[in-house]
């Protein structure tokens, strides 16, 4: 791409961006659609129509855009964990329960601070049938992250107990 195709397409791109963050989703989604057409190998173009299509409740749409940026180059690490998030958690509102574990798996292990990532994958979970993990993974990120005083206070019993629900004395 040469200097003068980068320079439109990164102003048609905020562009469009803007446009979602104003509330004006589907003409953002409709200009982000023609980038996508104009630059088919952008992965960020492809997670922000994804995106677009998301927020809009085109979950189905979504897919295809969001697979196409995460096996593109180029997205920025915000980016693809975001992608990652989205895909992931797109696929568990689709009923795609493995496909949303996997990706979301993937997820943690690259992002593994994200506590939303983590929160995606023990839903995903649930609908497997994982209820254990599931139920682990949000007992340790309540553990870690609550600001609930009583909660701290048991903090090192709730992270020991979050690894095996099933223990007695």
């Amino acid at each position: 791409m040469n200097d003068h195709d980068r320079n439109d397409r990164d102003s048609l791109l905020a562009a469009a961006v803007a446009l979602r963050a104003e509330g004006r989703r589907e003409e953002a989604r409709q200009r982000l659609l023609a980038l996508c057409a104009a630059f088919p190998d952008d992965a960020t173009v492809a997670y922000q129509t994804a995106w677009a299509h998301d927020v809009l409740g085109l979950e189905a749409e979504a897919v295809p855009f969001y697979e196409r940026a995460l096996t593109g180059a180029g997205l920025t690490e915000e980016d693809r964990q975001g992608a990652l998030l989205g895909l992931g958690s797109t696929y568990r509102v689709l009923g795609q329960y493995e496909k949303a574990v996997r990706t979301l798996r993937e997820g943690v292990g690259q992002f593994p601070g994200d506590g939303a990532l983590r929160t995606f994958l023990a839903m995903a979970l649930f609908n497997t049938g994982a209820h254990h993990e599931a139920m682990r993974l949000l007992l340790e990120l309540l553990a870690s992250g609550s600001t609930d005083p009583s909660v701290r206070e048991y903090h090192e019993a709730i992270t020991h107990y979050a690894q095996d629900l099933h223990a007695t004395v």
